[in-house]
């Protein structure tokens, strides 16, 4: 799996290192201009000037990477060098000048990050989703690039549908990856955006997120109860049936339920989208084959 997954990766990072072979020029710094598909939107201003300083001493180690385009040069690799050459007032910089295409301009500058996990959940995701619009792929194709698995890239997306408050809290780095597929969760904009602003109060860990979101749940299921005049008790699910649905959304990836009445019942695999259904479909296929 891993084998298969790592093609992607395979066929473009070794294209960003540099050999003997490679000739080394020197750029002035006024013709280069950044990745427009740099999917980093803030770099650390610390972790920069600590760059500048170390360059100031040493001199820039490693060329950067880059591809000739209309009246100058663009960064392939080596963004925070360019950068930090900058603010130590350096006039020009080692480079290598290499070809890519746009799409493989834009994987790498994804990989790239990914890989050093310098960007946050909501940046991965826009940048997923840029890939996909921007070169009509599915989630299998931009999973195999980046070499994650497809249901990685689902949940990242699923992000992007969030209120913008939520995604400004991952950004941030207030609310975790897990918060906001906890929240994600939830059916409702309103409820979404109430149970993210008691997490963050809160400071609730993701496993006190999802048992609020669960209570939530309940209490709504309750209310719906008591409107249909139907007064039986909601009864506790039994921890042998909640044990079963962890295991199974461990397996599946997603939300599931278990609906059981004298050992009868359901099992419900909930999906958000065309692309996680046909994930589900291929995953239960395998495992009744």
């Amino acid at each position: 799996m891993n084998k298969r997954l790592g093609k992607g990766l395979d066929a473009l990072i070794p294209s960003l290192h540099i050999n003997d072979d490679d000739k080394v020029i020197e750029i002035p710094l006024n013709q280069l201009r950044a990745n427009p598909y740099q999917p980093r939107k803030n770099f650390n201003e610390e972790s920069i000037n600590e760059l500048a300083a170390s360059i100031k001493e040493h001199g820039v180690i490693q060329p950067i990477i880059v591809r000739s385009v209309l009246k100058g040069f663009e960064i392939i690799a080596g963004e925070r060098r360019f950068r930090a050459s900058q603010v130590c007032g350096l006039t020009s910089i080692p480079a290598v000048v290499r070809s890519f295409t746009d799409q493989q301009v834009m994987e790498i500058a994804l990989i790239e990050n990914v890989q050093r996990e310098d960007l946050n959940a909501i940046e991965i995701a826009i940048a997923y989703q840029s890939l996909i619009n921007q070169f009509s792929l599915t989630q299998e194709e931009l999973s195999l690039k980046v070499g994650k698995s497809r249901s990685h890239v689902a949940n990242f997306l699923r992000l992007l549908q969030l209120p913008e408050e939520i995604k400004q809290y991952v950004s941030r780095g207030t609310l975790s990856m897990g918060h906001a597929r906890c929240i994600a969760g939830i059916k409702d904009t309103k409820s979404q955006k109430e149970m993210a602003e008691k997490a963050v109060k809160e400071q609730w860990s993701v496993r006190e997120l999802e048992e609020a979101v669960k209570n939530f749940e309940e209490s709504i299921q309750n209310t719906k109860n008591k409107e249909g005049n139907n007064k039986k008790k909601v009864s506790l699910k039994d921890p042998y049936i909640h044990q079963l649905e962890d295991v199974l959304m461990s397996t599946f990836q997603t939300t599931v339920k278990i609906k059981n009445k004298n050992n009868r019942g359901k099992i419900e695999l909930l999906y958000y989208s065309r692309d996680d259904l046909e994930r589900l479909l291929e995953l239960l296929q395998s495992k009744s084959s």
